[in-house]
């Protein structure tokens, strides 16, 4: 039986866990729940209040000791004597932001008026890394729900910060998509969820085969949508896709 993280956590330090740096705190919590912390997981509920701030001091002192071992002279080169800082703040609290804050608040409404059309959200721009070289993936999301008179509705913006939340983490394209699916599948309970996903991956654009033009697209169909072909080509024919 899985452990639950503490609901309520301070930001205190016990006399036990003076001196030991906040990262190893975090990793022990999350390994005393017996959860995993990979690297497109969120790990918010194991992080107290004013850690987030301490991760970040940590992350530059491990920062500025990555860019000393590339022989990058920061202390002379006004160019990138902060450089530590930004990164490990751009890491954190920007494009990794997903795995260290807790979900967006989302309001769901009943479907009050029995909606059981076909709606398509998207496209959705987003932007990822990833967990290969920590290289940007840059595309756009779209979502096809099918509601039923169960199925809980959602502002059509929280669809995107449902993306943003999800993708704002280092992980491999298949796997985001996955898990944007079971989230709306978890918030809305629809007859069906279709979701189309295409994007630039810089770790082939800006390294390897450096090769600007190639996209990766994947999918992700549930439900009705899984089941009935003629409402599957529907939705694919409605995404305005360039080409």
């Amino acid at each position: 039986m899985l452990m639950k993280a503490p609901e309520t956590m301070t930001d205190d330090t016990r006399p036990d866990e003076e001196g030991v740096p906040v990262s190893v705190r975090i990793r022990e919590r999350i390994r005393a729940a017996r959860k995993r912390f990979h690297a497109n997981d969120n790990i918010a509920e194991f992080i107290r209040p004013g850690e987030l701030e301490q991760l970040l001091d940590e992350v530059t002192e491990k920062m500025q000791a990555v860019l000393d071992a590339m022989v990058i002279d920061t202390a002379n080169d006004h160019n990138t004597e902060d450089t530590a800082r930004r990164v490990a703040k751009m890491y954190l609290k920007e494009v990794f932001a997903g795995r260290y804050v807790p979900a967006p608040t989302i309001t769901e409404f009943p479907n009050a008026e029995h909606l059981n059309e076909l709606m398509i959200v998207g496209p959705i721009t987003v932007r990822s890394a990833c967990s290969h070289h920590f290289c940007p993936v840059i595309g756009k999301v779209w979502i096809g729900v099918m509601p039923n008179e169960h199925t809980n509705v959602i502002g059509l913006s929280k669809y995107a910060r449902l993306a943003e939340w999800v993708m704002g983490r280092p992980q491999i394209q298949e796997e985001a998509v996955v898990q944007l699916a079971d989230l709306i599948q978890e918030k809305t309970q629809p007859d069906g969820l279709a979701i189309v996903m295409e994007a630039t991956h810089y770790c082939m654009a800006w390294r390897g085969v450096k090769d600007m033009n190639s996209r990766m697209i994947n999918s992700v169909m549930r439900g009705v949508f899984l089941k009935d072909a003629n409402l599957r080509r529907e939705f694919l024919s409605l995404i305005p896709r360039e080409g």
